[in-house]
């Protein structure tokens, strides 16, 4: 196995975490490989809220369904979809959809980059779109896709299997 094979392996979704912070440093490390990742058009048609106030992250976790770690972790990154910016250049299909892609492109980055600084987190998709963009104040057309919560483990579920590669690939 190699290293990136090893990163794949020690990414489990964490959903509790102790309260230390993320430091400074590992932040700055997981932004700059979020602006690393393919996007359409070389747009980079999202955009990442950084969340860091108690305040707004217990807001943020009444948004997505009271889940606790959206209000526990130290820290909550939002990954926005910026439809407009993708419009200009693909219209419709990448305001709905390229958009889209890129933000999750940039979430999957986030998440790899956080746990190989040492850092846990997990892939929150179940949230009251309107609700998060107004605690969060997005601007016209900027849509949240994913809450990423980040933050040092406090618990380490074991792996878990996957569905047969026979399930997932269709060759033609």
């Amino acid at each position: 196995m190699n290293a990136f094979d090893d990163l794949l392996g020690k990414r489990r979704s964490i959903r509790r975490f102790r309260p230390d912070p993320v430091p400074e440093a590992a932040l700055d490390a997981i932004l700059a490989a979020v602006q690393t990742g393919p996007s359409a058009g070389h747009l980079q048609a999202f955009r990442v809220v950084v969340v860091r106030d108690p305040g707004t992250r217990a807001r943020l976790q009444a948004a997505a369904l009271n889940q606790d770690s959206v209000g526990h972790a130290p820290l909550v990154l939002v990954f926005c979809a910026d439809g407009p910016t993708s419009a200009v250049k693909y219209g419709a299909r990448g305001e709905a959809l390229y958009a889209v892609q890129d933000a999750t492109i940039a979430c999957t980055l986030a998440w790899l980059k956080a746990v190989d600084l040492g850092l846990s987190g997990v892939w929150v998709g179940a949230f009251h779109e309107a609700a998060v963009a107004q605690v969060l104040d997005l601007p016209r057309g900027v849509r949240p896709v994913a809450l990423l919560p980040l933050g040092f483990a406090d618990e380490l579920p074991p792996p878990r299997t996957s569905r047969p590669r026979s399930d997932l690939v269709i060759e033609r």
